[in-house]
């Protein structure tokens, strides 16, 4: 009896699942919602991938539409993608025309204004690409510094080409200028002012610790190889010399899943999950899981917590998985540390029982 105990210990340890203690509420219908942001303690910003801006409260449900300039484009995976807030401002990334097909995946800004807002555009990825695909894109701050993620809109080997955007992390400062201790000039002379970071491939998490004062991301590999890590200056993740663990669609190999000479990511998934928002927790409302990485996942429509304190036993929860559908983005509310979830079409909440 004792050894049938010990082996179904030890078959279920890898992929732990969290105790159920809380309750997730639907709170509003959306329609393809990408990213959100708080910019006071009730409301919250949400965009809508297929160009819409909205405000909800997030205390009466109440919902509003904000008007915007954006030269946008609804094409395949793009739109209007990531938003974030800070000192009455905001930063939008999305899918730019830049020609009768071509677009970028690109930043804007603008003062808040509920009624309507004024994007300026600071930030083009270049070259402008044909494709519907792997656009990114998070924003994160840092200090006076705006960190994103750039996909490699389907190109793969793109990403190992320093003085194009496409499938890197770039740093620009918050009003849109350049860095002047970014890799361009502190020897990288092939490197694009802003890279600062290359070798990715579909990055749908940024977020910033406030724990470390580090960069961390999330990765989509291609059939397997999603990963989390953190963003090195200077640094390559080795997209597409590396296929992290995963394979082409074909089935055909890529490369080794890591190897000296390239960022090593903290952890991998295969198969794919689809990772998309990330953040380190910081709050009243699950303080146990304070310095944790939650990781959310599209096809696998799953939260995930990592403890990643030691590097060389990183611990993996499932908190939920399919009960709320793909999860598109998370946030951290800034007083009560409740959680909320982009869903397919709708906004969560998430608290304790």
């Amino acid at each position: 009896m004792k050894k049938i105990i010990l082996v179904f210990f030890f078959l279920i340890k890898p992929s732990l699942i969290f105790a159920e203690n809380y309750n997730l509420k639907e709170l509003v219908s959306l329609n393809s919602p990408w990213g959100s942001t708080f910019i006071n303690n009730e409301e919250l910003i949400i965009t809508e991938k297929g160009g819409n801006i909205k405000i909800v409260n997030v205390v009466n449900n109440n919902l509003i539409e904000i008007d915007h300039n954006l030269n946008f484009r609804e094409h395949g995976q793009g739109g209007l993608l990531d938003i974030i807030y800070k000192d009455n401002f905001l930063w939008i990334s999305y899918t730019e025309k830049r020609g009768d097909w071509e677009t970028s995946t690109s930043i804007a800004k603008a003062k808040l204004n509920k009624e309507k807002l004024i994007f300026k555009n600071i930030f083009q990825a270049n070259p402008p690409i044909e494709s519907r695909y792997h656009f990114g894109s998070r924003l994160a701050i840092k200090d006076n510094y705006l960190f994103a993620s750039m996909g490699e809109r389907g190109e793969g080997m793109i990403a190992q080409d320093p003085s194009k955007h496409p499938g890197s992390i770039i740093r620009i400062h918050l009003d849109g200028t350049i860095p002047k201790d970014n890799p361009k000039f502190e020897g990288k002379d092939d490197w694009l002012p802003e890279i600062y970071q290359i070798g990715v491939r579909n990055p749908q998490g940024l977020t910033f610790s406030e724990f470390d004062g580090n960069i961390y991301m999330s990765n989509h590999g291609a059939k397997g190889g999603d990963w989390f890590g953190q963003v090195k200056k200077g640094e390559n993740y080795g997209w597409k010399i590396l296929g992290w663990g995963g394979t082409n669609y074909s089935g055909s190999p890529i490369g080794p899943k890591w190897m000296p000479g390239y960022t090593k990511a903290i952890q991998y998934w295969v198969p794919s999950i689809a990772t998309s928002a990330i953040t380190i927790y910081n709050g009243k409302e699950f303080n146990e899981w304070k310095g944790h990485a939650l990781i959310t996942s599209l096809k696998d429509k799953s939260l995930r917590k990592l403890n990643f304190n030691d590097l060389s036993n990183v611990k993996e929860e499932i908190i939920f998985k399919e009960k709320i559908g793909r999860i598109r983005d998370i946030q951290v509310h800034p007083v009560s540390g409740k959680l909320y979830f982009l869903s397919e079409n709708s906004l969560w909440l998430m608290e304790k029982n």
